[in-house]
């Protein structure tokens, strides 16, 4: 199950654990929006048959008057993905930023990151140094920080403290679920010049089949990162409609609204179960569990997937990820999940 990386490929787990795959199925594993696009129209053949604007001309003027910054700090990916390998490949053997410019590194930048972290960063970064405790930074040229966090969901508030105190480290952040904070303001980060900011719009947009993702960073690194990128990244589809969304206040109050009422619901029925929930600022959590290969098992033959841990530092399958989704199909996990606690504990007695 390791090798299951990602979650949202339910098609995957069902036929690695060798269980038919019901025809319905819920999919918890996924942290994307469950709110149903609104009626957009777009012309698909003209999109998909003309070559899109390399340079997402249109989004990063749309981002750069959002931000109040200039559209030069801006660059739009093929998802965050494929950010996080053009940074690690400036970070690394090719070419590392310092101090506004861009020099040849032999053994690579000192690249560290806060633990745990989504996992593409250890796929795309090679000898990674993990910390755990903001506490423990050190002489870093750089330092990935997932914030809100994925796995966990935690958000680090008063984040510009530390960028203060360490301005010589390039600090890397991944705000890709910071459109899913319930309750906290997100801090406002991207006027630090040794700050890179990841931002998705596949999450929130759930547009995860098109991939689309920005950077916001200095002038500098973001001429690095273009002169690695391929021409014609960001299709035309996903540039379209990624303008539609990110003009849409509507459905981003929509959302935002649903999840402030579901998920705060969805962790107060789970711990009125007796059901340990790790606190959380965004719309989806950890739960720990005795036995993640049984739960997980036991859920996905009742039609639920689950995200495993096992590929998470210091998390190791101690707990399940799941996100917030429709009231009622909560509630059935909830009772699912009673329901395994119960075979379970029956099971352990025999």
């Amino acid at each position: 199950m390791e090798n299951l990386i990602h979650g949202a490929n339910p098609e995957n787990l069902y036929r690695a654990f060798k269980i038919k795959m019901p025809e319905k199925i819920l999919d918890f594993s996924t942290n994307t929006n469950v709110i149903s696009w609104p009626e957009i129209k777009i012309d698909v053949e003209k999109l998909a048959s003309s070559y899109p604007d390399p340079d997402c001309e249109k989004l990063r003027a749309l981002i750069s008057q959002r931000e109040n910054i200039n559209p030069e700090r801006i660059l739009f990916t093929n998802g965050i993905n494929e950010a996080i390998f053009l940074l690690a490949k400036i970070f690394q053997s090719l070419a590392a930023p310092e101090k506004g410019r861009c020099h040849v590194m032999t053994e690579g930048a000192r690249t560290a990151i806060l633990q745990p972290c989504y996992s593409e960063y250890s796929r795309a970064f090679k000898n990674l140094q993990n910390i755990f405790n903001l506490n423990d930074i050190k002489n870093f040229q750089a330092l990935i920080i997932c914030n809100p966090n994925n796995p966990t969901g935690k958000y680090i508030k008063n984040l510009s403290d530390i960028i203060k105190k360490f301005p010589e480290i390039f600090f890397i952040i991944d705000e890709a679920y910071i459109d899913f904070l319930l309750n906290e303001l997100p801090e406002r980060l991207c006027d630090f010049d040794n700050v890179i900011l990841l931002r998705s719009l596949t999450k929130f947009f759930h547009l995860s089949g098109v991939r689309i993702g920005y950077v916001i960073a200095n002038d500098k690194i973001i001429s690095a990162m273009k002169s690695f990128q391929p021409t014609w990244s960001v299709n035309s589809i996903a540039q379209e409609l990624a303008m539609k969304f990110l003009k849409d206040k509507n459905f981003y109050e929509l959302t935002k609204n649903f999840y402030r009422e579901q998920t705060p619901k969805f962790i107060s029925n789970l711990r009125a179960s007796k059901f340990e929930v790790v606190n959380s600022s965004v719309n989806y959590f950890l739960i720990k569990v005795e036995n993640d290969i049984e739960t997980i098992k036991f859920l996905l033959q009742h039609g639920i997937v689950a995200r495993h841990t096992r590929n998470f530092e210091t998390l190791n399958g101690k707990y399940i990820r799941v996100a917030t989704r429709f009231e009622n199909e909560n509630k059935y996990f909830v009772e699912v999940m009673k329901d395994f606690r119960n075979f379970f504990v029956a099971d352990m007695k025999k």
